[in-house]
């Protein structure tokens, strides 16, 4: 195999959660009285720590009026907002095998942990991650620390690590941390903002992960002396 690890991003990824975000966030605004920002402007933030992402959205509220935004929004994610979010088509089928391949799988997301630990357990997907890391418990993207933990704590060399997500925070996360990534084109971020950070390639699906893992195996192979 090219790579030992396998990093994730989750919302926008694995996880079909933009609409809830989107809604949930607009939602914390107009109960406080704010005006919403723009749904382009709330996918904008997705995958970032939800602290950055409310600062990003509302640049002149204080420290306080942002503690109340951060509460309300997660009041409405993790509670009020009955909005789907399904994993991708295909999503579990890919980690599961993955996993059974012989890849260490593991999930860095601007999501807090107990919203992580929800998904996780939601999704059946927990049992197939070796490791992961969230938004709350280290620096938020695109500082490269929750890569370099997970590489870390899993004992694999930067070169041997991908990282695979939906938003530029993604892809400059793991140029930060000296690990290659690859973007996938169907989530938050449009395809071309992506391509222009240069990912190795830019996925329709999740579905087409194990057949590019493939071929990168195989190019490595005819690039061996």
């Amino acid at each position: 195999m090219r790579y030992e690890l396998l990093v994730f991003d989750w919302d926008g990824t694995l996880m079909d959660s933009a609409a809830r975000i989107v809604a949930s966030m607009q939602a914390a605004f107009r109960e406080l009285g704010l005006v919403p920002p723009p749904a382009a402007a709330a996918r904008n933030v997705i995958g970032l720590g939800l602290s950055h992402a409310v600062a990003e959205l509302a640049p002149d509220a204080d420290e306080a009026l942002r503690a109340r935004l951060i509460e309300h929004y997660r009041a409405h994610y993790l509670e009020l907002d009955d909005t789907p979010t399904p994993l991708f088509a295909g999503a579990a089928e890919v980690v599961a095998e993955l996993r059974s391949a012989g890849y260490l799988l593991a999930v860095a997301t601007g999501k807090s942990r107990i919203g992580l630990n929800r998904a996780l357990a939601e999704s059946g997907l927990e049992p197939h991650f070796h490791a992961t890391r969230s938004a709350d418990e280290t620096f938020s993207k695109p500082h490269p620390q929750m890569l370099l933990e997970l590489l870390d704590e899993l004992g694999v060399h930067a070169s041997r690590a991908l990282m695979i997500g939906d938003t530029e925070y993604d892809l400059l996360t793991a140029k930060n941390a000296g690990v290659e990534a690859l973007a996938v084109c169907y989530g938050a971020h449009a395809p071309e903002r992506l391509l222009a950070l240069a990912p190795l390639a830019c996925l329709s699906a999740i579905d087409a992960l194990p057949g590019w893992l493939a071929a990168a195996a195989a190019t490595q192979d005819d690039d061996t002396p």
